[in-house]
């Protein structure tokens, strides 16, 4: 690869590293004012808008021309890898602390390695290593007293969110190990602003049902900002996703999981003053350390 090449992938994918490690942290600041899934629903909605239109300005219809099956697909995929997910993220992380949820996120391998299991698939004994090590952390790491909640939130809360995020994780595995089953528009952006227009409605019309209120005056600014932040981390996040697997190795491309937790730690400690509890150094070293023998072992 020449220079430019490498400048070419590697460009988008610090900024998928910091960027999408950054959403914990925004959101954190999201749900400190605003109602959580209605935010978040609007997040999504206003992302995939915005790729819609790049894709209008820049490839014209022709790439929103998709059959009935295409959209149905897109939308399963968008409600079960992105709603579900988002869903209890937002909900979480009023008591759950960005760190915390972004290691939560980073099994997202793990399960995916379990679910080829359960289907008949042997995968590599480094792969399989990675698993059980990863699993273990996670144990490990909800051990009662080892996560500090949000501040002024009832600890209680902690572990009936965390096993809340795993669910949305099992959801994303779900889907993406189902995904090449499933008949997508070719292009991908078209694909990725349909899921996140299906998801953002569904957590919109989720969140008032459930009595959530859109009230711009009560809002703090750093939600604002926090929201607004969000909606450029999906666009930023998603084209770079997109650029890059199409012209970098997927080696190269799976290493986003585990890189993500620890930007995701580093400002919430940073910024939000969070502290490196029992759980953030377990997660970081255990569960983490079980999610790169699982890339490397599918790597090899």
């Amino acid at each position: 690869m020449s220079q430019a090449g490498a400048r070419r992938v590697w460009i988008p994918l610090v900024a998928l590293w910091i960027v999408w490690g950054s959403t914990y942290l925004g959101l954190s600041e999201v749900v400190k004012s605003m109602p959580p899934l209605v935010a978040t629903g609007s997040r999504y909605l206003v992302a995939a808008i915005c790729i819609a239109i790049g894709v209008l300005v820049f490839r014209g219809l022709t790439p929103f021309r998709i059959t009935r099956k295409e959209l149905a697909s897109t939308a399963i995929m968008g409600l079960g890898i992105i709603s579900i997910w988002a869903a209890a993220l937002a909900l979480g992380q009023r008591y759950v602390p960005g760190g915390i949820a972004a290691l939560i996120g980073a099994s997202i391998p793990l399960w995916i390695v379990l679910l080829r299991l359960m289907a008949g698939d042997r995968p590599s004994r480094l792969t399989g290593a990675g698993v059980i090590i990863g699993i273990a952390g996670l144990a490990l790491m909800m051990l009662p007293g080892g996560i500090v909640p949000v501040a002024g939130t009832a600890s209680d809360s902690v572990l009936i969110w965390c096993f809340a995020m795993l669910i949305g994780c099992l959801s994303w595995a779900f889907f993406s190990w189902r995904a090449r089953s499933f008949n997508v528009p070719a292009n991908s952006l078209v694909t990725a602003s349909l899921q996140m227009l299906f998801a953002g409605s569904a957590l919109m019309l989720t969140g008032f049902v459930s009595g959530e209120r859109i009230g711009f005056e009560n809002y703090l600014w750093v939600s604002l900002v926090g929201w607004l932040w969000l909606v450029i981390a999906s666009i930023i996040g998603y084209s770079a996703f997109t650029f890059l697997m199409t012209r970098a190795p997927i080696s190269l491309v799976s290493t986003f999981p585990y890189v993500n937790p620890v930007v995701a730690v580093l400002l919430g400690w940073l910024v939000l003053a969070e502290p490196f509890s029992r759980s953030i150094l377990i997660g970081l070293t255990v569960v983490l350390g079980g999610v790169v023998l699982v890339v490397k072992g599918e790597r090899g």
